[in-house]
């Protein structure tokens, strides 16, 4: 059995999506981001950065995880799912998750403090980083040009970028023009294990339809970026 700490961002999908996708029995322990809860002493002791998500494995003396890349290796070597186990395809896998890791997720993350959640608009903020997201998001496009799945066969890649690409409209970024995206993306959100993924652990308003679910998110993230 698996512990999973988290809360209903990008971040914390990639971990219940790879969860649901590898059938592996799980137990939710919802996180309140707004409360600060991360922060204390307890978590801490789970993850010394006060983030989520975090998984404990029971199975192996309460070994506990942290960091979704991490993550995602620890549970797809632990069954052999997900990850090749030749060292090209292995690296294939880690190059397009560390893409998502070291580029994607900091870059619409900041889109997403200066578009949505910092006080004041500062446009050139706003635009550094919508504009960079686009670049990535044209980087998978010609990827998927290429291939099916970013690391040919289906992968924790696919799943760690798929939970950040799929808010896009969040980060203010647009998907025009990028049919091979577009059609991974459709791809993506027809497999049974993304769709439950990511509503875990509560399913979120469509918040760009709702405008007072999106107003009480954005103060949400607002108290947790200070924190």
């Amino acid at each position: 059995m698996i512990d999973l700490y988290t809360a209903p961002t990008p971040n914390g999908w990639k971990a219940s999506v790879t969860l649901e996708e590898l059938e592996l029995p799980y137990e939710v322990h919802p996180v309140d981001l707004s409360k600060n809860v991360q922060k204390e002493d307890w978590f801490l002791a789970l993850n010394p950065n006060g983030r989520i998500p975090v998984i404990v494995d029971r199975e192996a003396d309460d070994f506990a995880v942290f960091e979704t890349g991490a993550i995602m290796v620890y549970l797809a070597e632990k069954t052999g799912k997900l990850m090749p186990s030749d060292a090209k395809g292995r690296s294939l896998v880690m190059q397009w998750l560390m893409f998502q890791m070291g580029g994607l997720g900091p870059m619409m993350g900041q889109a997403n403090v200066f578009f949505r959640y910092f006080p004041e608009k500062i446009p050139a903020a706003i635009d550094r980083y919508q504009n960079e997201s686009r670049r990535l998001f044209e980087v998978l496009d010609r990827r998927l040009g290429e291939s099916e799945w970013l690391a040919d066969d289906y992968s924790i890649a696919d799943i760690a970028n798929w939970c950040w690409v799929r808010t896009y409209k969040w980060s203010g970024v647009s998907v025009d023009e990028l049919p091979n995206m577009r059609r991974w993306l459709d791809a993506m959100k027809e497999k049974p294990a993304c769709r439950k993924g990511i509503e875990v652990p509560v399913r979120l308003p469509n918040m760009t339809n709702d405008e007072e679910a999106a107003k009480k998110f954005a103060e949400n993230a607002q108290k947790s970026l200070q924190q």
